[in-house]
């Protein structure tokens, strides 16, 4: 096979558990109106279209401060804002209108695009929109008047969520409606995030301009949770303006984490490609802030043996573990703890206990070579450690061929093949000849 076709065959199968895992899921994704302008706006609206035939339920929330300001210079009017909020009088209001009316017909424009030889060749895509945003008037703040620019006051979700059951992607613009029958000037972010915490997405994805969020060595964040991500948006406002971008979004995050939506990703919509990226590869090219962990140890049910046995594959290959078949796994499944990442099993143990020894074995103890090193394999043992004390258990064994030097940093002994249960003595692989270590149980 050649080169390049090797590598898309791998790209390929690694991103199929992300496709599998996003079927289904509810996704509000906002874009400025930089991001759509030139060229770039059909390629974003091409992935974004792909997002929906892989089975993603998309909602696409949309500004258009940019078009507005061009409209609003050709008036000569004045570009009024205050605390970061426009000031939207009755001649803003028009240009708001006008702004947003014709980015609604150019969006469904090219999420119509069909011809032959372009990304959505051949497939029919429904886009839906209307009134589905009550607001009201942000009203008169530190004594400004801001007009008819208003906050979001209700999401009628059953509207939203009938359409993406009919397989539309739902069009929100920046704009409310009111019981008395006024426009309102809506932020784009605040609506993306109303919409988000009132269907209860699963993730809402900004994209930004630029990478908004680095550390001091001026790479970027990937990973925060959200104590983390609180952490850091009480540093940046002690250390930037508070319209600052940065700060703007990842208050956002936090608080769509707070009201229930599980993963807000800040991506770069220059990169090409940025959302795919983000959504179908292991560890993304954005930064993700995670309601609850996205990483989080838990006891393996068998909806979890495929991803246990694509783990251990590898390490059996190699003659490294003994070889488990799927109705083993199946059986013991019980004895299995996970390590799950955003999905993924990335590491994985057994426990097996013999109960008139007083003794428990580690079976089976993997972590994904992308994941190795750091704290996760201490995290995992002293899980084991804990569950095998709450078995009876005074210590701890493990038979292994390749890594008994991390274990014996880890306060295991060697031991004798006699030290170890009777029933364990007579399952000895004697090909193998695995070393033998143990250690003592300290209780907590």
């Amino acid at each position: 096979m050649p080169r390049d076709d090797t590598a898309f065959v791998q790209w390929f199968r690694g991103s199929s558990p992300y496709i599998n895992a996003h079927r289904g899921r509810t996704v509000v994704i906002s874009v400025g109106g930089e991001g759509l302008r030139g060229d770039g706006a059909a390629a974003l609206l091409q992935d974004l279209a792909l997002l929906n035939s892989l089975g993603l339920q998309v909602v696409l929330v949309f500004g258009a401060r940019p078009q507005v300001e061009d409209r609003l210079r050709a008036r000569d009017a004045a570009l009024q804002y205050h605390g970061g909020f426009r000031i939207t009088d009755a001649a803003a209001l028009e240009s708001v209108k006008e702004a947003v009316g014709a980015l609604r017909v150019d969006i469904e424009a090219l999420l119509s695009m069909g011809v032959a030889n372009s990304p959505m060749a051949g497939f029919r895509l429904r886009v839906a929109s209307g009134n589905v945003v009550t607001a009201m008037p942000l009203g008169v703040r530190d004594g400004v008047d801001y007009q008819h620019t208003g906050e979001v006051r209700r999401v009628d979700t059953d509207a939203v969520r009938e359409r993406l059951a009919a397989g539309s992607v739902v069009l929100v613009p920046p704009l409310g409606y009111s019981p008395t029958g006024e426009v309102f000037n809506l932020v784009a972010e605040d609506v993306a995030l109303q919409v988000a915490t009132a269907l209860a997405a699963d993730k809402l994805i900004y994209l930004t301009e630029g990478q908004v969020l680095l550390d001091d060595a001026g790479a970027l964040i990937r990973e925060l949770d959200l104590h983390q991500a609180v952490r850091q948006l009480d540093a940046l406002r002690a250390s930037a303006a508070a319209d600052a971008p940065a700060v703007r979004l990842l208050h956002g995050a936090v608080r769509a984490c707070r009201q229930g939506v599980q993963r807000v990703h800040l991506v770069d919509r220059q990169r090409d490609g940025g959302m795919l990226l983000e959504l179908f590869t292991r560890d993304g090219v954005g930064t993700l802030v995670a309601g609850d962990p996205f990483e989080r140890l838990r006891a393996a049910t068998v909806d979890d043996v495929g991803g246990i046995l694509e783990l251990i594959e590898p390490l059996e290959r190699e003659g490294v573990l003994v070889r488990r078949s799927r109705e083993d796994l199946e059986t013991r499944i019980g004895e299995y703890v996970v390590v799950e990442r955003d999905g993924m099993i990335i590491a994985t143990a057994a426990l097996s206990s013999h109960r008139s020894a007083r003794m428990a074995e580690l079976e089976c103890f993997v972590i994904h070579p992308d994941y190795r090193g750091g704290s996760r394999g201490d995290g995992l043992l002293r899980h084991v450690e804990r569950e095998a004390r709450t078995h009876g258990a005074d210590h701890l064994f493990v038979l292994t061929t390749r890594t008994a030097h991390w274990f014996r940093e880890r306060g295991f002994e060697p031991a004798r093949l006699e030290d170890l249960p009777v029933e364990r003595q007579a399952l000895y692989n004697l090909k193998r000849r695995s070393q033998v270590y143990i250690k003592p149980l300290r209780s907590t």
